[in-house]
């Protein structure tokens, strides 16, 4: 059985979420839009200074599960 840690690093940056979907997706704290971060696999709200989460291809978008960027 591979590790989760291993899967995550491997998945993470084939896991953008579809053009379509990043289009319509917004902040949920801001309503701005988002900003795909590649490298991170995650999407980016720079106007409340967040990072959230896609895992295994879906956005997490709730506020308690997002990264305060520095």
């Amino acid at each position: 059985m591979t590790p989760r840690s291993e899967i995550g690093d491997r998945t993470k940056n084939s896991q953008a979420p579809a053009p379509e979907l990043l289009a319509k997706l917004c902040c949920p704290v801001t309503r701005t839009p988002l900003r795909w971060d590649a490298e991170a696999g995650e999407l980016v709200s720079e106007a409340a200074g967040l990072a959230f989460p896609v895992r295994e291809g879906v956005p997490v978008m709730l506020v308690e599960e997002a990264r305060v960027l520095p």
